[in-house]
């Protein structure tokens, strides 16, 4: 091809383009953009083609998108170069100087060349191959040859094998993304819900030659003209972020992530709305637009993917009569008449009922999902009240199996939301605290789901405890309904625990549930975030903090109920978010709580002689002299007994044995056993930057501090311990602790000045949902003390940078909660020390504080 010609394809690619996106962001119309983009290229491969000079039996094929007759903008476009023959040396030649020729014009092109066999070889091979040459069109070059492709595919398919290949195919890609439509950085184009699914549906009855389009998809009767005009418009609505998210990524990207959720609302005309703790972000009312999409299509898919089952492929059924209203039709049930659901309006809850009490039913048929999706509206506040339709939604609730999947069913198809319009407001809402990963309805769809796992069987092995309480729980029922209102109220400003408990207070009264459940389920809701607040954020070693919280709770029945939404509920916000240290909190929590409610005094006399007994008979089965703990425990004070278990205490006691006023620092590490991390004791005369020291070489081996407990002994010495985690120590544990052991007792014998700070950077979702750091300092209630309470997001480093300061101040630390919340980390610090005693080094250290914690 000559220069000039090249040059001239060159500038009419990048014009045609910049004047197409420029009408685009005029007029905001997808398929315009789509159908021009690949009508420029059409053009220039033409002229490409025929420059060329190949022989007249080959012909130049889009496939996939590109055959489809769309282009997004940094989409590739996918070619076949179709032979009549293989090539020989003069064709091969030929073709690949095109090839080059089009990557030379800036094309981003996919291609195969093929004869017709081969294309058939390949396709029976690979459904991927099937499904791209299924949407196959010709672009220039051998009309026959590209008939003759056409008609001997279409002889080879079989609709009935594709069908459960393409099923299959979408069952491997939603579970790739954890078979959720609902995930906080959703990909428009392959998660559940997205474009790739309505693509799935014309694919099969394109293959099986029903139709082509959603319009002749309805016409053919598989959908409604109502469905088919919802189809277009969410599929519509898809292309429309597609194509925004390539034009501001500059290349393809199909994922809504964090950094550009703001960027694409806006050029949506998506503003931010209110301000403070009511502000809505733009980013926000666009994901909660694209979830409610992606829920349509999910319902839609569902109903046509068993409608296109049961029309192209029949078989007979048996059916076997339930009621006057419903059949079991092959373990599918199924409406006896098209208006069941029109003339009983209660049977849109009734069928649910049925399933969780039937366990032959596996599943509804299309015509049942069908009706209960386009009648779902006559759940209006008259069917709310209805007492009947009351039974029937406890009915589901206290179902012995079956719930999760009938209230999932239930949200799938709007009839939870239609049902409880409170909890309609929060489908598809987003939680920017850096720590949930899924919207709020789906947030609490989880906890009622690990929930439910308590009280199962076969799942008693992840949390036994857990399990335990459940199965002795005569109500669980009760918890179920918690949990379903935990949450309902967020988004709506204010403290969504108090406005939550006046939806489920409602709820309660008007299904007639007696005084004492209503106060139950009351009680869960307003105070669902307490028991963790206490756990990690107080001392439980303190009489008073543990009596506190026997006043709140009262009795068994409340602990026990707040204790299991509590576990359920950190564990359905983010994998990140719960570990075995939290769970030992909150255990340990619950069991000292009882043994008060239990009439049991929380004496720290009692508790100290209980631990120490504990202790010993541990120590006595390591063959150790009978006083062999006398001189080190002459030197601790009740605080050490109360705030470690007696397990820690005999362990300690064995290592310094005999090293209790060693001149040299002892360090010891093991396995914790929780069951996750290392527990690490440091012993040591005590220094005033020792606590700085030890997060120094922490932070430098890219470990995570769970928890600290810092104590001074009478006679100087530190003995210090540290429960620490590390990403990837479980396959060299020993080695590590080794290491440990010997470098950190070589760091704290040495005199060298403390390294300065780094400045870890953030995560990616930090810095697009950045918190405001926050410290707070003030005198504990006894005032012998000061509570120093740091908020800000997590960042390698941080707590190093926050004891560097400590350091500087010459501040003692006497304990340090460390709680990581995802990408949150919420520090608390008991402290003291001669600085603090003027007001104006306070405000000063907290200023240094700031700035530390600052990125």
């Amino acid at each position: 091809m000559k220069k000039e010609l090249r040059e001239h394809l060159k500038r009419q690619l990048k014009d045609e383009r910049q004047q197409i996106i420029a009408g685009f962001q005029s007029d905001g119309m997808p398929e315009k953009l789509l159908r021009s983009l690949r009508q420029s290229v059409d053009a220039v491969l033409t002229t490409a083609w025929f420059e060329a000079g190949l022989p007249e039996n080959t012909a130049l094929v889009g496939v996939g998108g590109y055959g489809r007759g769309e282009l997004f903008p940094q989409s590739d476009v996918d070619l076949l170069i179709l032979l009549e023959q293989a090539p020989d040396a003069a064709t091969t030649a030929k073709l690949e100087e095109l090839v080059q020729l089009l990557w030379d014009l800036g094309l981003e092109i996919g291609h195969s060349i093929r004869t017709v066999d081969e294309c058939l070889t390949e396709s029976a091979a690979d459904i991927t191959v099937q499904t791209s040459l299924l949407e196959a069109r010709l672009i220039c070059g051998n009309l026959p040859l590209f008939g003759t492709l056409q008609e001997r595919y279409r002889a080879a398919m079989d609709p009935r094998a594709f069908y459960h290949a393409k099923v299959l195919e979408m069952r491997l890609r939603h579970a790739k993304y954890e078979d959720t439509a609902f995930s906080l950085e959703p990909n428009c184009k392959e998660s559940p819900g997205g474009l790739r699914d309505l693509q799935v549906i014309l694919w099969m009855v394109k293959a099986a030659g029903v139709a082509n389009s959603w319009r002749t998809l309805a016409t053919s009767g598989l959908i409604t003209q109502t469905e088919a005009k919802q189809l277009m418009e969410k599929e519509r609505a898809f292309k429309d972020i597609r194509i925004r998210l390539h034009l501001h990524a500059k290349r393809r990207e199909d994922r809504l992530v964090f950094d550009v959720q703001t960027a694409i609302a806006e050029s949506l005309g998506l503003q931010s709305t209110g301000s403070g703790a009511n502000m809505r972000r733009a980013s926000e009312y666009l994901m909660q637009r694209y979830y409610w999409a992606a829920k349509t299509v999910t319902q839609l898919n569902m109903i046509l993917l068993q409608n296109i089952e049961e029309r192209l492929f029949p078989k007979p059924g048996v059916t076997v009569r339930i009621n006057e209203r419903f059949n079991n039709v092959d373990g599918l049930i199924d409406i006896s008449e098209d208006d069941t659901f029109a003339t009983t309006p209660s049977a849109m809850l009734e069928v649910f009922a049925l399933m969780t009490e039937r366990q032959t039913l596996t599943g509804m048929t299309s015509r049942t999902l069908r009706a209960l999706w386009h009648e779902r509206f006559k759940i209006d506040a008259e069917f709310r009240a209805d007492r009947r339709n009351h039974a029937l939604f406890l009915r589901i609730l206290q179902a012995p199996v079956g719930l999760l999947h009938a209230l999932r069913r239930m949200n799938d198809l709007s009839i939870l939301g239609r049902y409880l319009p409170n909890f309609r407001k929060i489908v598809g809402q987003m939680q920017h605290d850096l720590f949930h990963v899924y919207t709020v309805d789906q947030h609490i769809l989880m906890v009622v789901r690990n929930m439910r796992r308590f009280a199962m069987a076969e799942h008693a092995h992840e949390y036994p405890f857990c399990s335990q309480l459940m199965a002795n729980f005569p109500t669980p029922w009760l918890l179920y309904l918690g949990a379903l209102f935990h949450d309902i109220a967020k988004g709506r400003g204010g403290d969504h625990s108090k406005l939550g408990t006046v939806d489920a207070e409602q709820f309660c009264r008007e299904h007639g549930m007696s005084e004492e459940d209503t106060e139950l389920v009351v009680f869960m809701v307003e105070q669902h975030l307490t028991m963790s607040q206490v756990a990690q954020k107080q001392d439980l070693s303190d009489p008073d903090v543990i009596a506190a919280f026997a006043n709140l709770v009262k009795d068994e029945r409340h602990l026990t109920a707040l204790y299991l939404l509590t576990v359920a509920d950190i564990r359905g916000t983010s994998p990140k978010v719960w570990n075995a240290w939290k769970g030992k909190l909150l255990e340990d929590l619950y069991r000292v709580t009882l043994r008060v409610l239990g009439g049991e005094p929380h004496s720290a006399d009692r508790e100290l002689k209980n631990r120490q007994q504990e202790a010993l008979a541990t120590l006595r089965l390591y063959g150790l002299p009978p006083d062999a703990h006398t001189a080190l425990w002459k030197q601790l004070d009740m605080a050490y007994f109360l705030r470690h278990d007696a397990a820690d205490i005999a362990w300690q006691t064995r290592a310094l044995y005999d090293r209790y006023d060693s001149d040299k620092a002892v360090v010891k590490c093991r396995l914790a056993p929780i069951g996750e991390g290392l527990q690490v004791a440091v012993y040591i005369k005590d220094q005033p930057d020792l606590f700085a020291r030890i997060c120094s070489y922490f932070d430098r081996k890219n470990f995570s501090i769970l928890d600290a407990k810092i104590h001074t002994t009478h006679h100087g010495y530190a003995l210090d311990t540290f429960l620490v985690t590390e990403q990837n120590f479980a396959n060299s544990y020993r080695d590590i602790i080794s290491l440990i052991e010997h470098e950190l007792c070589a760091l704290l014998s040495s005199v060298d000045e403390l390294p300065a700070p780094g400045k870890g950077r953030l995560s990616r979702l930090s810095r697009t949902f950045p918190i405001q750091p926050t410290v707070d300092l003030r005198p504990d209630e006894r005032g012998q003390y000061y509570l120093l309470s740091i908020a800000a997001n997590d960042r390698t480093g941080l707590l190093y940078s926050i004891a560097n300061v400590l350091a500087k101040y010459k501040i003692n630390l006497h304990t340090a909660k460390v709680m990581t919340l995802g990408e949150r980390v919420e520090d608390v610090f008991l402290i003291d020390g001669p600085s603090l005693n003027v007001a104006r080094n306070q405000i000063q250290l907290e200023t240094d504080l700031l700035e530390a914690i600052k990125v």
